[in-house]
C-alpha cells in the first residue's frame, strides 16, 4: 500500500442473512485529506462506516490502516493504532462540565483510565492540555458549563475535542452535521477544516453543502456499491450519482447542483 494510503480496503462485503449491505468496495482514503462517503438512504454508508470502524465483522474482504491489516481487530485495538470514531448522536457526559469530558478522554495518558477512585487533584495536571483543546474548537469560554447547556453545534464541538484528545492520525465522523440548523452548520464545518489541518479525515454526510465545501474526495454509494469517486465538481455532475438522489432528496439535488 502507498505511504499516501492511510486506510484502503479491498473487495469489503457485507451480508446479512442472505442481503448484500456492502457489495465490493474498493476505498483509498489518501493521508492529509477530507474525505466523504455518501449516498441516499439505504445505500450502504452507515454499515460500510460500522465496518471501517470494527463495529461490524466484514463477512469478506480485507481493511487495512497503515499497511496492517486490521479486518479482525477489535475497536478498542483499532483506536490504539490512531483511527478513532465519532458518533451520530453526541456521546459526551452531559451533567459534567466541558473540561471534565475532556479530562476524561485525556485521563488514559497517565496510565489511571479506571482508577476512579484516585482524588480528582491527580486530574489537574491534564487541565493544561484540556483547555488547549477547548480552545482549538472554540469551547475555552464554555470550559465550566455542564455539557447538557451546550447548544447543539457545540457540542458537536465538545465531541471533536475529546476525539482530538486521543490524538488520532484518522478521525471518523459520522454524520457531524445531523439535525443542525444553518448556524450550527457553519459552526461544525468551520471546525472540520479547521482540525482537518493536520490530520486525515473520514466523514460520512447527508448535507451536500457541507460535502462540497470541505471533502477533497468524495465516494458514492448505492445500492452497498461504488458508484463514483472524485472531487465534487466532478462527481455532482455524474449522472449516475444524479440519478442515485433524484426523487429521495431534493434538498441533497440542491446541493448537487451548486
Amino acid at each position: 500500500m502507498s505511504s499516501d494510503i492511510i486506510l484502503e480496503t479491498r473487495g469489503l462485503v457485507k451480508e446479512f442473512k442472505g442481503f448484500v449491505a456492502v457489495n465490493g468496495v474498493n476505498l483509498k482514503v489518501r493521508r492529509g485529506t477530507i474525505h466523504a462517503l455518501i449516498g441516499p438512504n439505504g445505500a450502504g454508508k452507515t454499515t460500510c462506516f460500522n465496518l471501517l470502524t470494527k463495529f461490524l465483522e466484514p463477512t469478506r474482504g480485507t481493511i487495512l490502516l497503515e499497511g496492517s491489516d486490521i479486518t479482525r481487530e477489535k475497536p478498542a485495538q483499532v483506536a490504539r493504532r490512531g483511527m478513532v470514531r465519532s458518533f451520530q448522536i453526541s456521546s459526551t457526559f452531559p451533567h459534567m462540565s466541558v473540561l471534565e469530558n475532556v479530562r476524561v478522554a485525556l485521563q488514559p495518558t497517565l496510565g489511571t483510565a479506571y482508577n476512579f477512585w484516585q482524588s480528582s487533584r491527580t486530574l489537574e495536571q491534564l487541565n493544561g492540555r484540556c483547555m488547549e483543546l477547548l480552545d482549538h474548537v472554540g469551547l475555552a469560554s464554555f470550559a465550566h458549563l455542564q455539557a447538557i447547556e451546550l447548544p447543539y453545534g457545540r457540542k458537536r464541538a465538545l465531541e471533536i475535542a475529546t476525539t482530538l484528545a486521543m490524538e488520532p492520525k484518522l478521525m471518523l465522523l459520522d454524520e457531524p452535521t445531523q439535525g443542525m440548523g444553518h448556524e450550527d452548520v457553519e459552526l461544525v464545518t468551520q471546525l472540520i477544516k479547521k482540525v482537518a489541518a493536520n490530520r486525515t479525515i473520514l466523514m460520512v454526510e447527508h448535507n451536500m453543502s457541507v460535502v462540497g465545501t470541505i471533502a477533497d474526495t468524495i465516494t458514492v454509494l448505492q445500492f452497498g456499491q461504488v458508484i463514483a469517486e472524485g472531487a465534487y465538481a466532478e462527481v455532482s455532475r455524474n449522472p449516475q450519482v444524479l440519478e442515485a438522489y433524484m426523487g429521495s432528496a431534493d434538498e441533497a439535488l440542491e446541493g448537487i447542483g451548486e
